[in-house]
């Protein structure tokens, strides 16, 4: 599978080594080159320097033969306007967006994204473990 990851913090430079070691072609995507630094100089995809909302970097990072997109930078406004132009202008069939807030992240499932809340599936699992 082609998949396009914009954000290479923790979670993207890990998922990004996870589908490249399946044998998926990743290509990573994120304003700091530093940040490529996570995923090891043994990291067999694609990296693009650039914004996630602009066009012309998704067309680099190969979006158009994409067949999934995951936006996991640290902002919620950059990974659901990412997300929305994936699936909306590129057509990307498969797009994950995470959202922080939960307010904002059922309004944008709502919309029909397909998002991930971290801040909702940690504080459900705390209290899962609490209640033990």
């Amino acid at each position: 599978m082609r998949i396009v990851i914009l954000g290479c913090g923790r979670v993207g430079a890990y998922l990004a080594r996870m589908l490249a070691a399946e044998g998926h072609q990743v290509t990573v995507v994120d304003r700091n080159s530093a940040a490529f630094a996570r995923l090891g100089a043994d990291f067999a995809g694609n990296l693009v320097v650039g914004t996630g909302i602009d066009e012309d970097v998704l067309r680099r990072a190969g979006i158009e033969r994409a067949e999934a997109f995951v936006a996991v930078t640290n902002g919620d406004n950059t990974n659901v306007m990412a997300a929305q132009l994936a699936r909306d202008v590129f057509n990307v069939p498969r797009v994950i967006c995470r959202i922080y807030d939960p307010l904002r992240e059922e309004i944008y499932r709502g919309l029909g994204l397909e998002t991930i809340c971290p801040t909702l599936w940690g504080a459900t699992r705390i209290k899962e473990i609490l209640a033990g």
